[in-house]
């Protein structure tokens, strides 16, 4: 079977609207590296949009699920209670950026942040909620609304919800600052809906599908305080930045805020479905028994995983890694950048290991090229490479290589890209 046939078959049985970035069927997995059902072999600098940030089958993970699914695979954390539910809620608590912490699970990052937004909303008795172009969500019916970018999350849907406000994120070498941002705010606030009807604004520190664009420390301390001055819940969704991505194990913690509410998922399970929040105990105890939940939330085949993430982190000292990995991203692309034979490299950021640049259209520019950015990655396939584009503008490279690469993979991974990159 080759990926041509199996690609036939895939669009026989699945509708066109779920599709997949790259005609790539995989036959097998290990760390940092992909094969597929033909045999070639890819550098994996995507970890699955950001969840293998401790490669895949990591022995210690593979070994966690194998023990748990000796046991029970399936409870129902509604009807029964599981110990590997309460020790990673605990361990979280610990690790979160939040004084008198508590937890409960879920199973994707879009239901993290409906529940996220459903516990502010109840807690403060309002229904405005704030999020920011550019940001994304989930694809369930409200995540997709608090999502700020319309191709091609957004085409042919309700275009928002009641209750739903955008502003501009703050993006300065597109023409956005942080002070345009905060002035979008002040307007809305005058014109559209006032403080006092606003349960939370929401943020990505980092924001992922939307091209690893960056929060400032000021910027997230700004909105510390206007949530605290009119009564609104700080929410930071950290489903892409979370889990040691950053260098830190949530990127919020680079601003030393403490926000209200944490929504977690992706790397949390070291490759099974689970997700998270995380919030103030005033806040997040207030809902009644009965509503969080769900029938697969925290199940404990993820939850043995997860807690075996932690260990890994801790023990491989992966917050250490990812900026080691980082900086070495960055040198090679600032280096990349200097060089006449590749395309035209508009703006190089990172934070941690969560590492992205731009591709334009003239050196020395920032107009975005975006069917550029679709053929780099189409040919860094053919060399042997995953890369994901992103991006509110479409011309965004995010690297999310997972953090327990070797060096001599992401060597290997770094001189294809450049080849991709080659005009």
């Amino acid at each position: 079977m080759n990926n041509q046939e199996l690609l036939s078959r895939r669009d026989k049985a699945l509708p066109r609207g779920a599709a997949t970035a790259l005609p790539v069927f995989v036959h097998k997995a290990l760390g940092s590296e992909i094969w597929d059902v033909e045999g070639n072999h890819y550098v994996d600098f995507a970890s699955g949009i950001a969840v293998n940030n401790t490669g895949n089958l990591h022995p210690k993970i593979v070994a966690a699920i194998e023990s748990q699914l000796k046991q029970y695979a399936h409870i129902g954390f509604p009807v029964l209670s599981c110990e590997p539910f309460v020790r990673l809620c605990e361990r979280l608590n610990d690790l979160a950026p939040i004084d008198d912490a508590k937890s409960t699970l879920f199973t994707t990052g879009a239901e993290a942040m409906e529940n996220a937004v459903k516990v502010a909303r109840f807690y403060k008795g309002r229904q405005g909620i704030i999020t920011f172009t550019g940001s994304f969500h989930g694809r369930t019916q409200l995540a997709l609304a608090m999502t700020g970018k319309v191709l091609p999350l957004r085409m042919g849907v309700t275009p928002s919800q009641a209750g739903i406000f955008q502003i501009p994120f703050p993006i300065p070498h597109h023409g956005t600052t942080e002070q345009d941002s905060l002035k979008a705010l002040d307007h809305l606030f005058r014109a559209t809906i006032s403080p006092d009807q606003v349960a939370a604004i929401v943020i990505e520190p980092v924001q992922g599908e939307g091209g690893f664009y960056q929060a400032s420390p000021v910027f997230l301390q700004t909105l510390r305080k206007i949530c605290d001055e009119h009564g609104i819940c700080l929410v930071v969704d950290e489903v892409q930045s979370g889990f040691g991505r950053t260098g830190k194990f949530f990127a919020i913690e680079h601003a030393d805020v403490q926000p209200d509410l944490i929504a977690i998922g992706k790397a949390m399970g070291g490759g099974l479905p689970l997700s998270g929040l995380i919030g103030r105990s005033e806040i997040i105890d207030c809902p009644p028994p009965g509503f969080l939940g769900g029938t697969f939330a925290g199940n404990p085949l993820a939850c043995a995983a997860a807690n075996a993430v932690l260990d890994i982190i801790e023990s491989e000292r992966l917050l250490d890694r990812a900026n080691q990995i980082g900086q070495t991203l960055q040198r090679f692309l600032i280096d990349l950048k200097k060089t006449e034979d590749v395309l035209p490299l508009g703006d190089i950021r990172g934070l941690g290991a969560m590492v992205a640049f731009e591709i334009v259209s003239e050196r020395c520019g920032n107009t975005p090229d975006a069917e550029a950015t679709k053929r780099v990655a189409a040919k860094a396939k053919g060399l042997g490479l995953l890369l994901l584009p992103c991006g509110y503008y479409g011309n965004t490279i995010r690297i999310s290589a997972p953090l327990t690469i070797s060096d001599d993979v992401l060597e290997t991974g770094l001189s294809r890209l450049a080849g991709a990159l080659k005009a």
